[in-house]
């Protein structure tokens, strides 16, 4: 037998709510809950809860509820900013067990699943019936649901049919007290506020998400994709933007610069130029007659933008090692360092090559390589940052490039994060994106659900004290954030 992590009272008392062996307590049984994706920070819960039911997940914040316990909720685990990192005197909610399809409607275009259910799941059920899901993140193929509610996620197909929040009918949560909530509706609008909007993208800070509904769409007559090879990394941000500019909204429009490029290709065998400084993969979709049209005019704007070759997939098996290389692109990175830091932000389009050549600056001034992969088309940036965490001080070093990557955002007009969310990793940039009357709004919001704050406490949203302490440190260049947590 293992040993007891913990001997806190509320341990029997959720053994006695809960079927055997959905209680974890011992340290073996802890250790791999104790991050999300981004492992950079570590940390045991004191327990951690594997209900199968709606009713079970309501025992089990009432409980939290009368002792004051804190609560962590977990999808996956495939989260990137330290979201779902426990509270080492809290419970740990793993979403895991519910992971039905509850119902698919063809007629209203709609799928009615629990959290635990995967992102690709319900596009491999809806496609019998002619359609599909359309947010897809590039862990699509282990992300649950839930988590993307959490995290309001996008994906490759984001710029044309939106994030998470814009395909969304309907999300039940649970509130801190144990009640069952139903926010949005079966219509497109309904009276009040936007409830539904506001816990889209809340990192289970207002409350725990147990069914979703979301919105189904048409499987298009013709997807088409076309790469385009650049020889210079700012030509090919700028032919973005033309692309853009000229009225067309493409399905997909992805950039990867030559180092995310041949760590792909040595990776999967997509076809990609191993000598380009950069591609670009723009899918048109719709109509037989618009995919011909459209794919006209995208490939005369990229020979107009400096393109090297433009490459159309001649068929259905092209055109997905294409995108396989592009959505296996952080794990193929993985293949050339022993460690890599994934950063998320967000910037207009017009600034995309002004910010690819700063980042260059930065990446020289760290000594620390970097492979760009990311949504170009609507400005979501990923930098993955190239380093050992067991050289000392290199960890550190990586996050203070990640730290002035993000305050490049939002000094050129853009935000720190675009669809990862905020998590632990990001909280300190918080204090650079809004000013003191905007968080006291935010912390107003949470106290509404929350007002003892026991969801996901410590992240998201920094305190006005933290702010004042980071802003000292930015100035000092003290010590960096969460030195509390455990370190690779």
């Amino acid at each position: 037998m293992g040993s007891v992590v913990a001997t806190h009272p509320i341990i029997a008392r959720l053994e006695a709510l809960l079927p055997a062996g959905a209680v974890l307590h011992r340290a073996e049984e802890l250790h791999p809950y104790e991050c999300d994706g981004l492992a950079v920070y570590r940390r045991l819960p004191l327990v951690v809860v594997l209900p199968e039911t709606v009713a079970q997940v309501q025992a089990v914040m009432r409980l939290c509820s009368e002792l004051h316990v804190p609560v962590v909720a977990r999808g996956a685990g495939t989260g990137l900013s330290g979201g779902a990192l426990p509270h080492s005197e809290g419970v740990l909610l793993s979403l895991a067990k519910l992971h039905r399809i509850l119902e698919l409607d063809p007629m209203a275009r709609t799928a009615r699943v629990e959290p635990g259910v995967r992102n690709l799941a319900i596009s491999e059920a809806a496609r019998p019936h002619g359609l599909y899901y359309a947010p897809d993140p590039s862990s699509q193929i282990a992300c649950s649901i839930g988590g993307n509610v959490a995290e309001n996620s996008g994906g490759v197909h984001c710029l044309k049919y939106g994030l998470t929040v814009h395909n969304l009918q309907q999300v039940k949560i649970v509130t801190v007290d144990g009640e069952l909530l139903t926010l949005g509706g079966a219509g497109l609008d309904s009276p009040g506020y936007d409830l539904l909007a506001l816990i889209t993208g809340s990192e289970g800070m207002l409350g725990i998400v147990v069914e979703v509904t979301v919105r189904l769409l048409p499987l298009p007559e013709r997807a088409q994709v076309v790469l385009a090879a650049f020889n210079d990394v700012t030509e090919a941000g700028a032919a973005v933007a033309a692309i853009i500019s000229a009225g067309v909204i493409p399905a997909g429009l992805e950039m990867m610069d030559q180092t995310a490029i041949r760590a792909a290709e040595a990776f999967v065998h997509a076809g990609y130029p191993t000598d380009a400084a950069a591609i670009l993969l723009c899918e048109l979709d719709g109509t037989n007659a618009e995919v011909s049209s459209e794919i006209l005019k995208v490939r005369k704007i990229l020979l107009s933008s400096g393109a090297s070759e433009v490459r159309t997939a001649e068929n259905e098996a092209e055109r997905q090692r294409f995108w396989k290389g592009r959505k296996s692109a952080f794990p193929a990175v993985g293949r050339l360092s022993p460690d890599y830091y994934c950063m998320d932000g967000t910037i207009p389009r017009k600034r995309l090559p002004e910010v690819l050549q700063r980042m260059g600056q930065l990446s020289e001034e760290y000594g620390l390589p970097v492979a760009n992969v990311f949504h170009a088309g609507d400005g979501n940036l990923h930098p993955l940052i190239l380093f050992d965490a067991n050289k000392p001080g290199e960890l550190e070093k990586t996050e203070d490039f990640g730290r002035r990557i993000l305050e490049l955002c939002v000094e050129v007009g853009g935000t720190i994060t675009g669809e990862h969310g905020v998590g632990m990793e990001k909280i300190d940039q918080m204090c650079v994106q809004f000013r003191p009357m905007e968080l006291e709004q935010f912390h107003a919001v949470k106290a509404a659900f929350d007002p003892h704050g026991l969801l996901n406490p410590g992240k998201a949203v920094p305190t006005l004290h933290r702010c004042a302490e980071f802003g000292a440190m930015h100035v000092h260049h003290g010590e960096l954030p969460h030195p509390e947590l455990e370190r690779f």
